[in-house]
């Protein structure tokens, strides 16, 4: 078997709406900063655990995500092939940016606020940003299967089908598997063959990796992973003195973050292509619930407790005047914007 580009997130050290509505004008254009960051919010967006949603909510979520896989992408002259991919292929370019380093946390929630403004702006989603609170299935002692996050009408299908889905040729070499992981033809069983996100309906161009190809929706469930998931191991963040320890927790080995990409498998194992598994999304929505809960415990030490390395080998600490990237919308924004969820550009909470 072939070696493919494959990054197994376990590294430890290193009702449907029935119009679109038009497209909003871009409140962050490139070389400018979001409007006022910090002012109070005239609206909040009111975030809920997917199984909350009612299934009008659900129906409406998963149209506005075809909806922008079917949108053109702002920005003509990469590879990606509609706006949904244009936001897999900024994760892609500056996953050694945001990956092991300090700004790992406020990256990803600016990262999700801009994909749910998306949804909402672009594709007339006007249900709440959806999060997934794995601890739910963790504890739930049914199958992962028959979860509503894995409907096959209301949820985002099911487990990839083996023998559907052969990786491409590796020329970098960029697999790494940890001892304990499920056999690569496990952990890339196949393509998506149920639900709204099936192999007929919904393609990617970006991917495996930082390779370019035209492939399915791959999953390959691992269901050992939902332990990690636990009450106990979310309060495990929840119970972090400090932001370091909270980083090092949840992105550590073992930690909620790597177990939730792992419990999915296929595209959400790679390190680099992640966002193109649309529960991405709800899964880093989960995570920054976690620091959003976190941060509520004492908003007045931890709105602004930051740390972390810059860079994954580097000594150079994060602070609140680090700046964020986002190469396909050019922003200007820095960690300070985005520890308030509160306040602009966030302007989000959770329920």
């Amino acid at each position: 078997m072939p070696r493919y580009i494959f990054c197994v997130y376990l590294l430890a050290t290193l009702a449907i709406v029935s119009s679109l509505a038009a497209p909003a004008v871009n409140n962050e254009e490139k070389g400018s900063r979001p409007a006022a960051p910090g002012r109070r919010c005239s609206t909040i967006d009111r975030r809920q655990e997917w199984r909350r949603l009612t299934l009008k909510e659900r129906l409406s979520y998963i149209k506005s995500v075809h909806c922008l896989h079917k949108l053109p992408p702002r920005v003509k002259t990469g590879s990606a092939t509609n706006r949904h991919e244009e936001f897999q292929l900024t994760h892609v370019a500056l996953t050694p940016r945001i990956h092991f380093v300090g700004q790992f946390y406020p990256w990803h929630r600016h990262f999700v606020t801009l994909y749910s403004k998306a949804l909402h702006e672009e594709c007339g989603y006007r249900g709440p940003t959806p999060y997934w609170n794995w601890s739910i299935d963790a504890e739930a002692n049914v199958p992962l299967l028959e979860s509503p996050l894995f409907d096959p009408i209301t949820g985002f299908g099911g487990n990839g089908v083996s023998g559907t889905y052969t990786p491409p040729t590796d020329p970098e070499a960029e697999i790494i598997i940890f001892p304990d992981a499920l056999p690569l033809e496990e952990m890339w069983k196949g393509c998506v063959q149920s639900g709204p996100f099936n192999d007929t309906s919904f393609h990617l161009n970006v991917g495996p990796g930082r390779m370019i190809t035209n492939h399915c929706l791959v999953r390959g469930m691992d269901p050992r992973r939902l332990p990690e998931l636990s009450k106990a191991s979310v309060q495990r963040s929840l119970d972090a003195k400090s932001f370091e320890d909270l980083r090092l927790i949840g992105e550590g080995l073992g930690g909620i973050h790597n177990a939730g990409h792992a419990l999915v498998g296929g595209e959400m194992l790679n390190l680099y292509s992640s966002p193109g598994d649309p529960i991405f999304y709800l899964h880093h929505a989960g995570l920054d619930w976690v620091w959003w809960k976190w941060q509520k415990a004492d908003p007045v030490a931890r709105l602004t407790d930051i740390s972390g390395p810059t860079t994954q080998d580097g000594t150079t600490q994060a602070t609140l005047d680090f700046p964020l990237e986002y190469h396909a919308w050019g922003v200007n924004i820095t960690i300070r914007d985005v520890m308030d969820s509160s306040r602009e550009p966030s302007c989000y909470t959770y329920e």
